[in-house]
């Protein structure tokens, strides 16, 4: 006889009664109504089941386990839970964080992780390369004209100086960037390009987006490309100057993606589940977005999600700051990734020249959940 338990919902509660649609027992589906006639003990047994229909769930769970880098980022899947769309798919997910995207390669290719979201690396495609076998499959986080949450910054005083006033004079600067092979890297290439240099007119160092404040204060960098909250903290302690958004230097740069297990892509019907409330948690998301900030009608809660999810607890910080933007429809912005992916060659970072960017996206998932839910239409702000 089948078992099942019920699942705990974002706050920790079961579900209630209002929410048990079934059970996982079917009389007819069964076969029991071949037979002419039923035994005591059969009778026991349906009698037995109808007692627990108001307390048995649909069916078990689907356990879905997300790796996460705790940023705003990750707000669909954090929208998506706190909302319920995972537990109406029937999944129950876990967040499990990682200090980085590459930090999840070997876990979503053994299996120990069903999805996985983050910055598409030079390291990606060179696990690719080696037999890891993971598929990108939605948008994360992308540069969208307004919501240039990752910027070329310059220390103020350089600004206030004089030393910087474009773009050609990052000539000889040392600049951060967050690791090496990454879209952090290429973004500085970009914007190096503004002022007719390359990559290697500059000093690069690699340090990870908090320590770029310290930094700053310490003199230890002149420039960077830096990611939110970080930027706006930099700004408001006076270390260092937004010159440019990346939505200038670098439009439609392609940031963070989620990625499927090869494990998790064979679960095709899981995964179109998981895939749909996805997409509801980023629409949702899009509808408190407004004019380059968290300010549309679904911005309180919202707010109030990302200070549950996340380490930063202040709502101010939310509020203050320039968020992501996520196409709605989980489009990946192929051509972007194109781009990153010559700008790694060029750096001698990846292993194998076959592989590129068509082997590893499947758009397949995000245009079922589209196909499902319908054209996204924007609230009226």
């Amino acid at each position: 006889m089948p078992r099942c338990k019920q699942t705990s919902g974002p706050n920790g509660r079961r579900p209630g009664q209002g929410e048990v649609a079934s059970t996982i027992f079917d009389p007819a589906a069964a076969g029991q109504a071949r037979w002419p006639a039923l035994s005591v003990s059969l009778g026991l047994l349906h009698l037995c089941f109808a007692l627990t229909l108001g307390s048995l769930p649909a069916s078990a769970a689907e356990q879905v386990r997300i790796g996460i880098a705790r940023t705003i980022s990750d707000v669909g899947y954090y929208v998506a839970d706190a909302m319920g769309f995972f537990r109406e798919g029937g999944l129950e997910i876990s967040l499990v964080p990682f200090n980085s995207a590459a930090q999840m390669v070997a876990p979503l290719g053994t299996g120990e992780l069903e999805v996985g979201g983050g910055t598409v690396s030079a390291g990606f495609y060179n696990a690719v390369g080696r037999g890891i076998l993971m598929k990108i499959v939605a948008d994360q986080a992308s540069i969208k004209p307004g919501y240039g949450f990752s910027s070329l910054m310059v220390r103020k005083d350089h600004v206030e100086s004089g030393r910087y006033n474009g773009f050609a004079d990052l000539k000889g600067m040392k600049a951060a960037v967050g690791a090496p092979g990454t879209g952090s890297t290429s973004a500085l290439n970009e914007a190096l390009k503004k002022g007719g240099l390359k990559f290697s007119d500059v000093e690069v160092v690699y340090i990870g987006f908090p320590e770029h404040l310290p930094a700053y204060k310490n003199k230890g960098i002149d420039a960077s490309i830096t990611n939110e909250p970080t930027m706006t903290r930099a700004i408001e302690d006076g270390a260092a100057v937004r010159v440019a958004g990346n939505d200038i230097t670098y439009p439609g740069q392609q940031t963070a993606v989620m990625f499927f297990s090869d494990q998790f892509i064979g679960k095709r019907a899981v995964a179109e589940r998981f895939m749909r409330a996805y997409i509801r948690g980023v629409r949702f998301y899009n509808d408190a977005l407004n004019d380059g900030r968290i300010a549309g009608p679904n911005a309180d809660a919202v707010i109030a999600i990302l200070t549950r999810y996340t380490p930063i607890k202040d709502a101010g910080m939310f509020r203050r700051m320039v968020p992501s933007w996520v196409n709605p429809d989980g489009e990946v912005n192929v051509a972007s990734l194109k781009k990153d992916l010559a700008f790694f060659r060029e750096l001698g970072l990846i292993e194998k020249k076959e592989i590129g960017v068509d082997a590893v996206v499947d758009s397949s998932f995000a245009k079922a959940a589209v196909a499902a839910l319908g054209p996204y239409r924007p609230p009226a702000n």
